[in-house]
């Protein structure tokens, strides 16, 4: 049996918190249901469901792609953040990174704890245009449809400033840069899909670029739409008929690749990408023990020792706080302690059989 010719590059799994609502298993029943050879993971700002998709779509037969939209900090004035349907923070665009290889993999391994770990307290994640330099090996990149730098420009009048930021991503992308053409609705957004679309296509051509076309999935089918409409609402602390709170339209689900062809029969290149872009990607990731550091201990013990040394000692403050009085005799002391001591060295045995004392000692710490 032959592949469907369009495979999606665009789906927000339910690791995509209180945004997306496709299990991991889910999605990959999906793709054998319509014979998509690939897809790729792209949730908003995190890789927290990486290795559980690749392994789950690798053993379905299909080939997993570990991607993540990304909330790129723009270079002026802040918007308001809510462009495109995902929630991206106030002044922040979308850019979507596709991993090739273990090199593209840990460059956005490093991009991703970046966000989280360098943004200011208070801040949603983002990375800035500077972060992105040096971390662009193995990755492919797709322009982020109107919510994407160049797209936000385009619906802006801002061309020449559009321009610039194409070719910036050009740059750091060289051969791996896609523009990502979306059509979701007429009603989606105004029409700012409908309005940017000539403009990003005029730049594709004139710089030489690829067109790539894309379907922001959120949900696995169309009549799940009232339901995640639902979850956006919990996820914001909103009410459904408020007129201006974030929505995504009815055609942000899992679509079969016929319909994605006929969406996009009159760019049928932007739909055959899809492929090209799948076949460009090759990285699984491979599962490893937990790797922990060292932790330090005292006088030579190992970190065995150390825990039996802490937890025993930890054990007998609370026996003499809690349990144990001042009346009792030695006996008593002893009968009434017995079984606590009893249990620890239970508990004890069995995280060191684990190879878990190291574990405990840093949590611990």
């Amino acid at each position: 049996m032959s592949h469907a010719d369009f495979v999606h590059l665009r789906v927000h799994s339910a690791y995509s918190l209180s945004e997306g609502a496709i299990r991991t298993k889910e999605l990959v029943a999906l793709c054998r249901q319509n014979r998509m050879p690939a897809v790729a993971v792209t949730d908003s700002g995190n890789l927290f469901g990486a290795l559980e998709f690749a392994l789950a779509a690798s053993e379905a037969g299909v080939q997993p792609i570990i991607g993540c939209v990304l909330a790129l900090a723009r270079r002026e004035e802040a918007g308001n953040g809510r462009v495109g349907g995902a929630s991206m923070p106030a002044g922040a665009d979308q850019l979507v990174l596709l991993v090739q290889n273990e090199a593209g993999y840990r460059n956005l391994m490093a991009l991703v704890s970046h966000a989280f770990l360098a943004s200011d307290p208070g801040m949603a994640p983002r990375v800035t245009w500077s972060d992105l330099e040096g971390h662009s090996e193995g990755l492919i990149a797709l322009t982020g449809g109107p919510a994407g730098p160049v797209g936000r420009l385009l619906a802006a009048g801002q061309t020449a400033a559009a321009e610039r930021a194409l070719l910036d991503l050009a740059r750091l992308y060289p051969g791996r840069l896609y523009v990502e053409l979306m059509r979701h609705g007429a009603d989606f957004l105004d029409g700012l899909e409908e309005r940017v679309e000539p403009g990003l296509i005029d730049l594709a051509y004139t710089h030489d670029l690829p067109l790539v076309a894309s379907n922001d999935a959120y949900f696995a089918a169309e009549g799940m739409y009232e339901a995640h409409d639902a979850l956006l609402c919990i996820a914001d602390g909103t009410y459904a008929g408020e007129p201006n709170r974030r929505r995504v339209s009815r055609h942000h689900w899992f679509k079969p690749a016929a319909a994605m062809r006929t969406l996009f029969a009159d760019l049928p290149e932007a739909a055959d990408n899809t492929l090209v872009i799948a076949r460009r990607c090759h990285f699984m990731p491979a599962t490893r023990k937990p790797i922990l550091p060292h932790f330090p201990t005292a006088d030579g013990r190992t970190e065995g020792d150390e825990l039996r040394v802490r937890a025993s000692e930890g054990l007998e403050r609370r026996l003499e706080a809690q349990v144990l009085s001042a009346v009792m005799d030695e006996g008593e002391r002893e009968q009434t302690a017995r079984p606590y001591r009893d249990r620890l060295r239970f508990e004890l045995d069995v995280i060191e059989r684990m190879g878990f004392p190291g574990y405990f000692l840093i949590v611990a710490d």
